[in-house]
């Protein structure tokens, strides 16, 4: 997330209730009125810098929040103190009234001395501590955002558990473990169907990450459900696309997914967020396809759907490699030019990705012949005289 400032430094390790202490603060803030220091005791307590007219941290401050939720139903032994950079005590407030946590009462002089102790110079900054009082994580809000409750309890080793975890998701060729979890065991479809995600072993998949919201997701849907229905149609050829929303709400997914002839990973799952994290998706649309074992063959898929279209199928290299030589083949016995009389100008050989042919109106791939003076394409096969 792009905060404000550069970041978060190491702590000194005296303990976050001695600090406040001697600070001149006996008690904290909730959302019910005051709290002894005493309460954070046996608890890892976690010191959140935000500030309410902050756009960074009122777009995390509802993330933290469903963490904090998650972790407090499952037992979990944490408190949060909200410590703020707002300028007067009404932001403060309007903040405060949206965590479920703690507080330290509204005093700049004060939170500026604490931020300074804590070197805190970015915001949102979340500094998990130790029951020492050391910080254990420099600054977790990344840490948060790519797993949520999962970052519990927010250490180097916690982080490293679940890189690999991962990476064994990455490369593990298990769809089980990429699509289902522990409450789910299935994907949809448009209409609410369930279909189960063992359904899906063996078979070649594409994870299709997209939204509503985007208008070259439209224009790539469009063109992926030609391939889809072409190889769904087509005998001996498994295969299955699964729709990873990044829209914005659930009105946006129940568009996009009403537009698809595919399944869906459930708005509300976070699969959704975690094959984001796990492929490194960057941007949208983007399409990852993954063999009948299971395992990666590209998470370029969208390029090849663009260059290739259904005849690429299964997407592995060895496939793609195969259609370039037959291209080359089909071009070296094609003429460079041809002057034909459907057209006044002369014509050039062309690789072209997708055209409409000017004579038969029909869409064309691959070789055309086209002028450069005009928008003017003939397919091969309509040429009627050569040079």
């Amino acid at each position: 997330m792009a905060g404000h400032g550069l970041g978060v430094e190491c702590v000194d390790s005296d303990d976050i209730r001695t600090v406040l202490a001697s600070e001149g603060i006996d008690f904290l803030l909730s959302g019910e009125g005051k709290v002894p220091l005493s309460s954070t005791e046996g608890k890892m307590v976690c010191l959140f810098f935000s500030a309410n007219w902050c756009r960074p941290c009122r777009t995390f401050t509802p993330q933290l929040v469903q963490m904090y939720n998650s972790l407090i139903k499952t037992g979990r032994m944490i408190d949060i103190i909200f410590i703020s950079f707002d300028r007067d005590e009404t932001g403060f407030v309007k903040h405060f009234e949206s965590m479920p946590w703690l507080a330290v009462p509204f005093n700049v002089d004060l939170h500026r001395r604490l931020i300074e102790r804590y070197h805190v110079d970015r915001i949102p900054s979340f500094i998990p501590l130790g029951l020492d009082g050391k910080s254990i994580e420099e600054d977790a809000i990344e840490f948060i955002e790519d797993y949520a409750a999962s970052a519990f309890p927010f250490t180097r080793q916690r982080k490293e558990e679940l890189k690999a975890m991962d990476n064994a998701n990455l490369h593990g060729g298990k769809v089980e473990l990429l699509l289902a979890n522990e409450g789910r065991n299935h994907v949809i479809s448009r209409s609410g169907r369930e279909v189960l995600v063992t359904e899906l072993v063996g078979k070649t998949i594409g994870l299709y990450f997209a939204a509503h919201w985007c208008p070259p997701c439209c224009a790539f849907t469009a063109q992926l459900t030609e391939v889809y229905n072409k190889l769904v149609a087509a005998p001996n050829q498994s295969f299955e696309i699964i729709f990873v929303s990044t829209d914005r709400d659930r009105q946006e997914f129940d568009q996009s997914l009403s537009n698809m002839p595919w399944l869906a990973i459930p708005y509300e799952d976070k699969a959704r967020q975690d094959l984001c994290r796990i492929f490194d998706i960057k941007g949208i649309p983007a399409l990852v396809l993954l063999g009948s074992d299971g395992k990666t063959i590209s998470t370029n898929g969208r390029a090849i759907i663009s260059s290739y279209g259904a005849i690429a199928f299964p997407f592995t290299e060895s496939r793609t490699t195969e259609i370039e030589a037959a291209l080359k083949e089909e071009g070296d016995a094609l003429p460079r030019q041809v002057k034909d009389p459907k057209h006044e100008h002369v014509l050039k050989l062309d690789r072209a990705k997708a055209f409409v042919c000017d004579y038969c109106k029909k869409t064309g791939r691959f070789w055309a012949f086209s002028c450069d003076v005009c928008n003017y394409d003939l397919h091969p096969t309509c040429v009627e005289e050569k040079l």
